[in-house]
């Protein structure tokens, strides 16, 4: 932050904000925060120097149907994209040869997946459960799974895990897992193993995953049971028919957790969705040979999180996915009607919120995400609209008293922006806390925008929010525009409503005057 004299009795100043690269934050009172913050930042991702207008998305495969379950499979050189719609599997490994591959014995769009060797196996409480694989000579077979139990109804498998080189199938509505005889088995016998006498809070098991810390000093190999209280037994050792081998390490208790597929692996650690928050395992449990998390992954918006937890959290479509290729994690989240995404820079640990994505479930597939919608499949990450619709982007930065705590009145505004091609900009201070919302413009095409200099700023009707032509491609622009706003702390909006553009923002001049008299 810059701030210095623009005349010699310094009555007008100039300051330069940068951009809130720390990203979202719903954790700090909004007067107190880092300006790098933004109270409000949707659809906008902060990266290390500036914040990105976020990648669109285009269609990808038509369904009738909606598309609750996405999964991928790869086994060697043979690899295979799925979803589920109108009660049928299908491969839509290619857009173009969409094919059904499994519809009886259907009876819901939304399976929970894993896969273990060449085996992909298909559960969801409901149905006997699936696996499809393909064999050594590059033949696909499909079909009810090849396993049994004494006691066991293969109906009522929910979930299903791997750790520990063995399969894990969680029973409904019980503190129940069910393993193989034989680690690395990918038929036959299972047996059960009952948490019931271990788990001290009730409720039932929800997930069973691989917790493995490779730093050289922490803690290998951990297989982590997940109740729906929140209670997590961590067990250490591979063989569960050997008591010297298989060893409780603990129980903990954590925020309870949201939905079957709360768990999300990254690096070594595992992050559990729950009613508080997204919480990474080393971060939660006092294992003393547990790492410490470098992020605490959804702290600075917490309280965005509780909101929609106590409203949503028995909606079904939460999930996590680990998006390398754009450098984020992202967690869908059931809102209303529709769903939002919080976004995590896995880089810098700053948070941003994605909006217009009405996405039921999320996978990659060959390095690209994609998500399932009301009657079609979408390529995320693909183009500047929303499968042609526009993008829009807002932004609210935290509060600032831009360098000096008189009384101020915001005269000109100064955004230093890079696009891909030509866009409108609404930009404009809020003073003291006030919640003025000035509407878009789009530039849909080149209508209705206003170059630089082409008209006297008196004849506009509000200087305060104008809307602003940036006809710059490549090259940074730096240009000067009308605001009219007074107070103490200055807040910039910063929205767009574009189709076809990548706009990057890295910083803000903001001229000002002070003291007596300005009024």
């Amino acid at each position: 932050m810059r701030l210095k004299s623009v005349s010699k009795n310094n009555k007008s100043l100039h300051i330069t904000l940068p951009s809130p690269i720390k990203g979202l934050n719903r954790r700090d009172n909004c007067i107190s925060m880092d300006v790098e913050y933004a109270m409000v930042m949707d659809n906008y991702l902060p990266l290390d120097t500036k914040v990105v207008l976020r990648s669109g998305y285009s269609k990808y495969v038509e369904f009738a149907d909606p598309v609750e379950t996405l999964v991928s499979y790869q086994s060697g050189p043979y690899l295979r994209f799925f979803a589920i719609s109108g009660k049928k599997i299908w491969d839509i490994t290619y857009a173009s040869e969409k094919r059904v591959i499994a519809e009886n014995g259907i009876s819901s769009n939304r399976f929970y997946c894993s896969q273990y060797k060449n085996y992909l196996y298909f559960v969801n409480g409901i149905d006997t459960p699936k696996a499809f694989y393909v064999d050594g000579n590059g033949a696909e077979h499909i079909g009810s799974w090849d396993f049994s139990g004494d006691g066991l109804n293969a109906v009522n498998i929910i979930n299903v895990g791997v750790s520990k080189q063995r399969l894990w199938f969680v029973e409904k509505d019980s503190l129940k897992v069910w393993y193989p005889q034989i680690a690395g088995n990918v038929s036959g016998t299972l047996h059960s193993f009952d948490l019931s006498q271990i788990c001290r809070y009730g409720g039932h098991l929800v997930a069973v995953a691989d917790w493995t810390q490779d730093g050289g000093q922490g803690i290998d190999d951990l297989t982590v049971f997940i109740t729906s209280e929140g209670e997590v037994l961590v067990y250490s050792g591979s063989d569960i028919e050997n008591s010297d081998d298989w060893q409780l390490r603990g129980s903990y208790k954590i925020s309870r957790p949201i939905g079957y597929e709360c768990c999300l692996q990254y690096q070594g650690d595992l992050v559990v969705i729950t009613e508080d928050g997204y919480i990474p395992l080393s971060k939660a449990l006092p294992l003393n040979q547990a790492n410490t998390a470098q992020i605490a992954f959804s702290d600075a918006i917490r309280g965005l999180i509780l909101e929609r937890t106590q409203k949503y959290a028995l909606r079904a479509g939460w999930q996590g996915v680990i998006y390398s290729r754009g450098g984020y994690a992202l967690f869908n989240v059931p809102v209303a009607n529709s769903f939002e995404q919080h976004v995590i820079n896995t880089s810098t640990g700053a948070w941003c919120r994605f909006t217009g994505i009405r996405s039921k479930c999320w996978q990659t597939f060959e390095r690209r995400l994609y998500f399932g919608s009301d009657n079609a499949v979408y390529l995320f990450d693909e183009g500047y609209s929303d499968n042609g619709a526009p993008i829009c982007g807002v932004v609210e930065q935290a509060y600032s008293n831009l360098g000096t705590e008189l009384l101020k009145k915001v005269q000109m505004l100064n955004p230093r922006t890079k696009s891909s091609a030509p866009y409108s900009l609404v930009i404009y201070t809020n003073m003291d806390m006030e919640e003025r919302d000035i509407d878009y413009i789009e530039n849909i095409g080149y209508t209705g925008r206003r170059l630089w200099n082409t008209m006297k700023w008196s004849s506009l009707g509000d200087a305060s929010g104008a809307k602003w032509s940036n006809s710059g491609r490549t090259t940074l622009r730096s240009q000067w525009i009308a605001n009219s706003s007074t107070g103490y702390k200055a807040s910039i909006v910063f929205k767009t409503k574009t189709s076809g553009n990548q706009i990057e923002w890295y910083e803000t001049g903001i001229r000002y005057e002070t003291g007596n008299g300005m009024l």
